[in-house]
């Protein structure tokens, strides 16, 4: 990378947390609170929504680009429930932060008690459970682990052995409340023996894990792409589905598969469950049923999402 590029990175991310973000296209930020009407119509950041839709679901956020078409499939099939309320941000936020104590989202509370919630780590299921807020739960979907890179690649990065490589910058997803490096891309860089290399052994958010060369990422992944756009990051890890979003929507971005086992796509696996104190539990349990329905699945699956089994789909105790 250039020595201006990294400079320009540099002063990008010494401003406070939030400059990134609002410097980075929103990232998608815009989309992660959304209410979808059976008329069609969307509305976004009706937060106070969490306390009246007809089904409220906290969901991991990586799947923010599947919702409208999803939803207003669920809702043309199930034209009674007028509402729905989706968030789709780092499931260990949502955990941490609006269902084990009261939150708050730009000043407004939010609700304590969604119909649904799914997390890309089924420990975070398992927490709810301890706390007798969740009974069951199912695995709907897979992902995998991508390197993301600029369009035609032009720093050559032929698999995760490059992340190794002196002369990248690279931007991650933060250790601290996102599942995708938490649990997964962490892991990957330990099986390469890159782990400390590339993150100093930093466990933060919106800060330089070492200096000038790794950035985790202040909330979200997707701020990814952006900080490559701009010449201001060659490489980070991403879901699949980052990468497809992206190039679907014309942005000058390619992707370097990462071979199995060390994408983890045996891991992977999307758990959801209806929570105990929802207001809408007969809801909830039409959208579970839903989502092990081919429609639903190939939905997911247009967006790069790797199906689930007929046995993974199917309700099952905590």
């Amino acid at each position: 990378m250039k020595t201006s590029a990294k400079l320009a990175l540099l002063g990008l991310f010494a401003t406070a947390s939030g400059t990134a973000v609002a410097e980075s296209k929103d990232a998608g930020h815009g989309k992660d609170y959304r209410t979808f009407h059976a008329n069609g119509e969307v509305e976004y950041g009706s937060i106070g929504d969490s306390y009246t839709a007809d089904l409220v679901m906290y969901l991991a956020g990586n799947q923010f680009m599947v919702m409208q078409e999803l939803i207003s499939d669920f809702q043309k099939k199930n034209p009674d429930i007028e509402s729905v309320y989706v968030e789709t941000i780092p499931p260990g936020q949502i955990l941490k932060n609006q269902l084990l104590k009261q939150g708050e989202i730009e000043g407004e509370k939010t609700a304590m008690n969604p119909d649904v919630f799914a997390s890309v780590n089924i420990g975070h299921l398992r927490k709810l459970n301890e706390k007798g807020l969740m009974d069951e739960y199912a695995i709907y979907i897979h992902n995998k682990l991508e390197l993301m890179v600029a369009e035609g690649n032009p720093k050559n990065i032929e698999g995760p052995e490059d992340l190794g490589r002196d002369d990248l910058v690279q931007s991650h997803p933060n250790p601290l409340t996102e599942g995708i490096f938490k649990f997964y891309g962490s892991e990957m860089l330990k099986d390469l023996g890159l782990h400390e290399k590339i993150t100093g052994g930093k466990e933060c958010r919106s800060c330089w894990a070492v200096e000038g060369k790794t950035w985790f990422t202040s909330r979200h992944h997707r701020e990814t792409p952006d900080l490559i756009e701009k010449g201001e990051a060659d490489v980070g890890i991403v879901w699949t589905t980052e990468v497809v979003h992206a190039k679907a929507e014309g942005r000058p971005i390619d992707g370097v598969a990462i071979p199995a086992p060390l994408n983890k796509q045996d891991k992977v696996n999307y758990a959801i469950g209806i929570m105990k104190t929802g207001r809408n539990a007969d809801n909830a349990a039409r959208y579970l049923a839903y989502l092990a329905t081919d429609d639903a699945q190939a939905i997911y699956e247009s967006y790069g999402f790797l199906r689930a089994s007929d046995d993974e789909l199917a309700i099952k105790p905590l």
